[in-house]
């Protein structure tokens, strides 16, 4: 074990890793908690403080707060910013979600993977690193946003005012994999028009469940196929897919009106414009063909960001700084070759990336298979690992230019 990795080591305990998240757990942060991620971020002010790390605690909406924290070394070089949200789903249906309790080695509640586990290993690494001094140029920051799973206010704020990076960690749970990309990501609503009579007299109405099916057969014959047809060396495919549909009102009555929607992931080559000039060209041709044709498309309220942002998609080549450091970082702490893939879903990173310029990667401890689950955990484990992996990073990245 090398001088930096043992002195670092000494300085990350798996048991405050624990309590930091467990902590966290207990704040509840979801949508509908006066101040929601506020409560969070003042902690985390306060444990870093401690350390005298350097914090700023910054509303960006409805008393909703980021903390930025930040250590600089004094001495020229790079940037590493540290990116994790403090907002969690809703525990509807989730027994003890915020009581905090390990079982077998890993630690349940809800936030514990997605992503207050991950936000403790990046808050364990500045520690490390503030301690030990290890960090020889440059700085590196983290940032502990808001609004990760609604519209992700925190990460757009911080781009809005100007805080800015040489590289990003977006915490996600990877199980401490690589992950170097994702795809972009939007919702969409088609709204059916047709015309309710009836049932005894359908032939004067218009029924759009039927218009949504002829929707849904143009999409499998000839939009479905094309976008399947686009791949990527490690995204592998874009998709599509139409997951919900309600149209009707009753069995007598001809159905007046119809809503489809639609999930599109989409590859970083792709942009969001051809992503929605696909749709609507099958619109305008289905219309043409069928003069009864009627159809709204709109982006789900859901899926709506602020204006001039978009769910973009993230890529970091394979050989750009920040990836070449996390594989070797990687390597160092588990003692084998890291896995490299891309994340399943959307995160912060596609606007780091995008918006920000900001080469990105996502890496963090826990299990995205459980996130948003009612059994959501982390196993105990990946959390020193991972503040082992940001903070040897930061010390190797941030060296100067």
């Amino acid at each position: 074990m090398s001088d930096l990795k043992e002195k670092l080591h000494s300085c990350i305990d798996e048991d405050f890793l624990v309590k930091l998240t467990a902590d966290m757990i207990k704040i509840e942060s979801y949508a509908g908690v006066k101040n929601q991620e506020t409560g969070v971020a003042l902690y985390l002010k306060e444990v870093l403080e401690q350390y005298d790390i350097p914090c700023c605690i910054k509303e960006v909406a409805d008393g909703r707060c980021n903390l930025i924290a930040e250590i600089d070394s004094g001495k020229p070089g790079k940037t590493l910013m540290l990116n994790g949200h403090m907002d969690t789903v809703k525990a509807d249906g989730m027994e003890g979600a915020f009581e905090p309790r390990i079982i077998d080695g890993k630690l349940y509640g809800r936030g514990a993977s997605d992503m207050k586990g991950p936000v403790a290993s990046m808050a364990g690494a500045m520690i490390a690193l503030k301690q030990t001094g290890a960090l020889e140029a440059g700085k590196v920051i983290l940032a502990a946003v808001i609004d990760e799973e609604h519209k992700s206010l925190g990460t757009i704020d911080l781009l809005e005012s100007g805080v800015t990076a040489d590289g990003a960690i977006v915490g996600e749970p990877t199980q401490l994999q690589v992950c170097t990309a994702h795809r972009g990501l939007e919702w969409f609503q088609f709204h059916f028009i047709g015309k309710a009579v009836h049932g005894g007299a359908q032939r004067e109405g218009i029924n759009a469940i039927q218009k949504a099916v002829s929707f849904i057969n143009a999409l499998e014959s000839d939009l479905i196929p094309e976008v399947y047809s686009r791949k990527h060396p490690l995204l592998q495919e874009a998709t599509l897919n139409y997951g919900v549909i309600h149209g009707g009102t009753q069995l007598s009555t001809v159905a007046g009106e119809c809503d489809l929607y639609v999930d599109r992931r989409y590859l970083p080559y792709e942009t969001y414009d051809e992503v929605t000039a696909q749709f609507r060209n099958l619109l305008d041709k289905l219309a043409a063909e069928d003069p009864k044709f009627r159809c709204e498309m709109k982006v789900m309220d859901e899926s709506v960001m602020k204006e001039g942002y978009v769910h973009e998609p993230m890529y970091t080549e394979l050989d750009d700084p920040l990836v070449l450091q996390i594989r070797e970082s990687v390597t160092e702490v588990l003692e084998t070759e890291p896995v490299m893939s891309f994340f399943p879903a959307w995160t912060d990173g596609g606007l780091l990336r995008s918006y920000g310029n900001i080469p990105t990667v996502v890496l963090g401890p826990g299990l995205i298979e459980c996130c948003h689950a009612l059994n959501e955990y982390i196993p105990v484990e990946h959390l020193k690992k991972a503040a082992m992996i940001y903070a040897l990073t930061a010390v190797d990245f941030c060296k100067e230019k």
